[in-house]
């Protein structure tokens, strides 16, 4: 698209590929929401969306993504990308940031549908977006957080070499809950091989790194 480059933007790896959704990838994604994202008892968002029934967990996975689109400013942006294995929407990974211009920062977050976890993806999606962030974009840190409780998250977190970065107390359910947050330097960063980004020249004035 001409005056939105973003949706020909591209991140592949070994076994992925990460781009923004065409409309019936958000609505595949949708299904995963509402096929569920985490086990039962468990809730690893601050925001409680997964515990709303199964279409109102999909119609507001579309509405996040519009709301998304509709605010983007290159000061101030979330890119929310699907992520795709052997043709099917698994999941979705963010890359966001803040004053990117300014800071060479970025945050991200992610969610898989519960029946693609536990088989690497999460791993190799992150590192994907780090890929972008780091070689692409000319980023200077990535941060993330977790509940202290959320062990999946972590251990993607620590397995990509992150450094702990300190504590912070949330509010989940109504209730204090420690979060553990987590910073990567760009010396610390470790490129893999497998790893391309396509599509990206005409997307860097858009992500503040023009």
């Amino acid at each position: 698209m001409r005056h939105w480059p973003l949706f020909d933007l591209r991140i592949t790896t070994p076994n992925l590929e990460l781009r923004m959704p065409t409309f019936a990838e958000l609505d595949e994604l949708a299904e995963r929401a509402a096929e569920g994202v985490h086990e039962e008892g468990f809730m690893p968002f601050l925001m409680p969306w997964t515990e709303a029934e199964p279409q109102e967990r999909a119609k507001a996975t579309v509405l996040y993504h519009f709301k998304c689109w509709g605010s983007w400013k290159p000061e101030d942006w979330a890119a929310n990308f699907v992520v795709v294995r052997d043709g099917e929407v698994v999941g979705t990974q963010e890359l966001a940031a803040t004053d990117f211009a300014v800071k060479r920062e970025v945050v991200t977050g992610s969610w898989l549908g519960r029946r693609f976890h536990g088989q690497g993806i999460g791993t190799e999606m992150r590192r994907a977006v780090l890929h972008l962030a780091f070689e692409g974009l000319g980023a200077q840190w990535a941060t993330t957080t977790a509940f202290e409780d959320n062990l999946p998250s972590l251990g993607v977190t620590r397995k990509l070499g992150y450094r702990e970065d300190g504590m912070q107390l949330d509010t989940r359910k109504g209730e204090a809950v420690p979060s553990l947050r987590f910073r990567m330097a760009r010396e610390d960063w470790k490129p893999a091989e497998g790893y391309t980004v396509t599509g990206l020249e005409p997307c860097l004035p858009h992500l503040g790194a023009g």
